[in-house]
């Protein structure tokens, strides 16, 4: 009886790990990033630092996130479609690829010491989603913030930043590289406006 019993548990254990209809996980990376224009004269005479970005609730997560409506009032996580790395983690990668291919300063980094001076960026993630169209497509829609503080801690620039990039089609794919284009066109005005607020700077 007892060998009987183990070999039913034995069997029952088997069956729960090969549970019909049970989806796999998908991970899901960013695009290559595009480039922004290079800087022919460097134009920062200081660091810059691009720390973690930062986001609450949803937008913390690695799970994709969709919206059940254009105006995006409701949202839901996909359960098994999931970013090999946090949006928070990705975004910062990715400005300070771009800034740093962009030749703007001696030094573009993500860690510096407190106590040295440098030009420090952070940013929020406010919107990172897939939207439906009203043609019955998908966009990804992204809201950023990006605060710049100059080597005294003052704010020299502090902005919103939003893109909306069409999907190629209907699947989770496009939109992935959909969100990476939206967050590329939100970075490039965002590197407008910070080569902009510099010539502010010399101007004051």
């Amino acid at each position: 009886m007892r060998a009987l019993i183990a070999a039913l548990c034995a069997l029952g254990l088997a069956a729960c790990g090969n549970i019909p209809g049970v989806p796999d996980h998908t991970y899901f990376r960013m695009a290559e990033p595009q480039p922004l224009p290079v800087s022919t004269v460097q134009v920062f005479n200081t660091p810059i630092v691009v720390n973690l970005f930062a986001a609450d609730g949803l937008y913390a997560d690695r799970a994709l996130i969709y919206a059940l409506d254009p105006a995006g009032s409701e949202l839901r996580q996909y359960h098994y479609q999931l970013w090999t790395d946090p949006p928070t983690r990705s975004l910062q990668r990715r400005l300070l690829i771009e800034l740093r291919d962009a030749a703007v300063a001696p030094l573009v980094t993500d860690e510096l010491a407190a106590s040295q001076a440098a030009l420090r960026i952070s940013g929020s993630i406010l919107r990172f989603e897939r939207v439906p169209g009203v043609d019955g497509g998908f966009l990804a829609s992204v809201v950023v913030r990006i605060r710049v503080d100059r080597p005294d801690g003052t704010p020299q620039l502090d902005e919103i930043y939003h893109a909306d990039v069409a999907a190629a089609d209907k699947s989770l794919g496009a939109t992935a590289v959909a969100l990476s284009r939206a967050v590329d066109q939100a970075f490039a005005e965002f590197h407008a406006d910070l080569l902009q607020s510099e010539v502010n700077e010399h101007a004051r």
